[in-house]
């Protein structure tokens, strides 16, 4: 779980079979949840079960249901059915009957259909799935345009565990979270409420980002495993952002700057989004907040960024950080 906060994975895709050891769990489930990932579920026994017709599309679907059903899956959510080979248009038949028989389980509205260009869209086309997910594999570098979700490479490493990537091409994927669905994310404020139990020391003349390692509120998964990033936000987003700090060390009346900060994914610095000077007291301490609003999207990160210019460390004492997010 730490590796997909830290990579900013949004979405997972996990598998349902007759096969537990690759199955996705209950307990897989909400960790997921708490994590604030997205899942989408696929059903694949064997590659080319979807050339077995209506019946064993029937007899998938409800085993696909029972199972994502006991994971926590909300009703309404689809399952994608796999055709894991290169389906030729000869095949089509078939598979769309297997298609119909997992829709008059499911309806056809919690259906879909994961494979390459040529199935996918006819599958769509013919209305015998609402849901596409399509590989490029067995494509031709041809996207179909009616798919919700493309998967575009394959063969990665995560977490020492071997991943394929994909994409959302539509809001609405057909994801879900144990007790949430993507239905009304829109106009729901997501929030990330964050703390530190521990000092920090910032060296003289360098500039660090303050690392939050207490998460009071987070179930949108928000905050960077990194600890340094307050907010990893899924699109583009209004940011109401505060913080309260305590910094020790200074020389009395000298000065000191913090900064809400933007950053790319590895870290690049992008801007300053609000950054102010401030100036420490006669004991060499600073106790003060910063706020600001700014906006943020799927290629930056925000964080709360100290500027030592001084001859001396500074101590990072306490910090409490809150970010309010709304879609724009």
């Amino acid at each position: 779980m730490a590796a997909l906060k830290s990579a900013g994975v949004k979405f997972v895709c996990r598998y349902l079979s007759h096969s537990p050891s690759k199955n996705l769990t209950g307990q897989e489930a909400r960790k997921l949840t708490d994590a604030g990932i997205w899942i989408v579920v696929v059903w694949e026994t064997t590659a080319k079960r979807a050339l077995d017709g209506r019946a064993a599309g029937a007899a998938d679907a409800a085993d696909a249901r029972a199972q994502a059903n006991a994971c926590g899956m909300p009703t309404g959510r689809p399952v994608y059915f796999a055709v894991d080979w290169d389906a030729s248009s000869g095949q089509q038949g078939a598979i769309n009957n297997y298609l119909d028989g997992a829709a008059s389980v499911l309806g056809r509205e919690q259906v879909g259909i994961y494979g390459g260009y040529g199935p996918v869209k006819r599958a769509l086309d013919g209305g015998h799935a609402v849901w596409g997910w399509q590989t490029y594999a067995w494509s031709g570098g041809k996207w179909a345009g009616g798919a919700q979700l493309q998967q575009y490479s394959n063969g990665h490493t995560l977490g020492g565990v071997g991943v394929d990537y994909d994409r959302a091409t539509k809001d609405d994927y057909g994801q879900w979270r144990i007790g949430a669905t993507p239905e009304g994310e829109d106009d729901v404020a997501l929030v990330s409420s964050l703390g530190t139990d521990g000092t920090q020391v910032i060296d003289a003349g360098t500039t660090t980002d303050v690392k939050f390692t207490i998460e009071y509120t987070d179930k949108h998964g928000l905050h960077g495993e990194d600890g340094a990033s307050v907010v990893i936000a899924p699109a583009a987003y209004w940011v109401t952002a505060d913080a309260i700090f305590e910094l020790h060390g200074l020389v009395p009346g000298t000065t000191l700057d913090v900064s809400w900060t933007r950053v790319t994914d590895d870290g690049t610095f992008i801007d300053d989004a609000w950054r102010l000077t401030y100036i420490a007291d006669e004991t060499g301490v600073i106790r003060d907040q910063l706020g600001g609003q700014f906006g943020v999207d799927a290629t930056n990160r925000l964080r709360l960024r100290v500027y030592n210019d001084g001859e001396e460390p500074v101590t990072v004492q306490g910090c409490l950080a809150k970010a309010t997010l709304l879609k724009y």
